[in-house]
């Protein structure tokens, strides 16, 4: 478990929460659940309502529909912000490689965070931008040894 300083200094180093007022940061490190999973824990399900997304703190998170794997995820980066966003369901699961543990923000902590603070919104667009172009470049490559 992080202590209350641990965990915002750990916050400000997030991409998603770069260039954020130190105000906004301490609110939003004091409402954000810590969750620990044990290695091979399903996180989230393809197919499941998405409320939340999730950060990691420590190990490593797959993202992967079946055996398929489309990313892998550690310190400091986010996961599961499409359904968060798009009210849809979760596109792939999500599955913890090692023990490790994250901080977890709902949709409705996101929203009210978001509401204060736009330019989360701008930041996380960024990281779902930066995933799609780099999977459009894993598609091209593979579309190219054909």
């Amino acid at each position: 478990m992080l202590t209350s300083v641990d965990r915002l200094l750990f916050i400000r180093r997030v991409p998603i929460f770069k260039e954020l007022r130190d105000d906004f940061i301490v609110g939003l490190a004091s409402v954000m659940d810590e969750l620990s999973f044990p290695a091979n824990y399903t996180i989230f399900k393809q197919g499941e309502e998405g409320r939340s997304l999730y950060i990691v703190i420590s190990g490593r998170v797959k993202i992967h529909i079946g055996d398929k794997l489309l990313a892998e995820f550690s310190k400091g980066e986010s996961f599961g912000e499409m359904s968060v966003f798009d009210a849809q369901p979760r596109s792939a699961s999500a599955t913890s490689l090692e023990a490790c543990e994250c901080l977890e923000l709902t949709q409705e902590q996101l929203y009210d965070a978001i509401e204060e603070t736009p330019e989360i919104a701008v930041n996380i667009i960024g990281v779902l931008s930066r995933r799609i172009r780099e999977l459009n470049d894993k598609i091209n490559a593979i579309g190219a040894q054909y």
